[in-house]
């Protein structure tokens, strides 16, 4: 066990110093990517309830699928952290993302005190898009550490009656051939990058 946690933070170091060296251009030219692979997924194109994480400059630009989301007439459900675990919470338009606060971690987030509706609690969702540090081709995913994800997805899993379909996206520099994992972590159905 000791030598999966050295493996994962070893991972966790390397991933970002990757990332850090690709320029602004590189980064939007792979988000286009994506983001036109998950567009064109038929499970995005079925789904009414779809969840996704708000990017930072790092990560693959979700900005755009949100947006997608909007104009198809599709519920958005973004993550709330707080320490009891994450909820995936209601935006409500592209007006309210813009107005969102931003966290300690430079992540927009709703506030812990705003109302809104709770996806477990309103029928679940159909597609989650997750973030992660590093995924292998077949949907190994590595988290930042803090299990939200893992936690939250065996949740969604074990209370809702439909399918759920997980896609993470991500910049090709975030695949590996293999991560190490244990019993907890999760994988997703498929993982979107640009080749």
């Amino acid at each position: 066990m000791a030598n999966i946690v050295e493996a994962k933070k070893a991972i966790r170091a390397l991933i970002p110093d990757k990332i850090a060296q690709l320029s602004c251009e590189e980064k939007a030219r792979q988000s286009k990517i994506v983001f036109n692979k998950l567009i064109n997924l038929p499970v995005f194109n079925t789904s009414k309830r779809i969840s996704v994480y708000l990017s930072t400059a790092d990560e693959i630009d979700t900005e755009p699928i949100v947006r997608t989301i909007f104009a198809q007439g599709k519920e958005c459900f973004v993550p709330r952290y707080c320490k009891a675990g994450m909820q995936m919470v209601k935006l409500r338009s592209m007006e309210d993302w813009e107005t969102l606060p931003l966290t300690k971690w430079n992540i927009k987030q709703p506030l812990l005190k705003d109302v809104r509706e709770d996806a477990i609690e309103t029928g679940g969702l159909d597609l989650i898009i997750c973030p992660g540090v590093a995924f292998t081709k077949k949907g190994d995913r590595l988290g930042h550490g803090g299990g939200y994800y893992d936690v939250f997805q065996k949740k969604l899993r074990e209370t809702q009656k439909q399918s759920l379909t997980s896609v993470a996206v991500a910049f090709k520099e975030q695949i590996l051939d293999e991560l190490p994992l244990t019993d907890r972590d999760v994988t997703v159905d498929m993982v979107l990058y640009s080749e």
